[in-house]
């Protein structure tokens, strides 16, 4: 689809992405479009990076659809090895302490590298 509609010009792209983008909101699907991260995600991995700086992968997600209500985490970290599954969300959730009191969930997904 994306093929046909480049020829059409980049703003006709681009309105014909947002028409596609509303449609999924619409149907209840939390899907940003043609955006960067959210305030809420940046500051998010940034207290993540600096609670975990061994971290290889870090991943933040506003899965509220944009609103900071409820986020997604999943975080790759040397700093977990030797913790069960338990202690290394509680590191997680002692990390956003501050940040988890305006949250109305939090979903975390947490890893040793291999």
């Amino acid at each position: 689809m994306l093929t046909m509609l480049a020829g059409k010009g980049t703003s006709f792209v681009i309105s014909a992405l947002r028409i596609v983008c509303r449609s999924k909101a619409v149907l209840g699907q939390p899907w940003r479009c043609l955006s960067t991260q959210t305030d809420g995600e940046v500051r998010i991995a940034k207290i993540l990076k600096e609670k975990f700086p061994l971290a290889s992968s870090l991943k933040v997600v506003d899965i509220s659809g944009g609103c900071g209500a409820m986020y997604e985490v999943h975080i790759e970290s040397s700093e977990f090895k030797d913790k069960r599954t338990i202690q290394q969300h509680q590191l997680v959730n002692q990390a956003l302490k501050e940040e988890i009191q305006g949250m109305h969930g939090l979903r975390i997904f947490t890893d040793i590298p291999k």
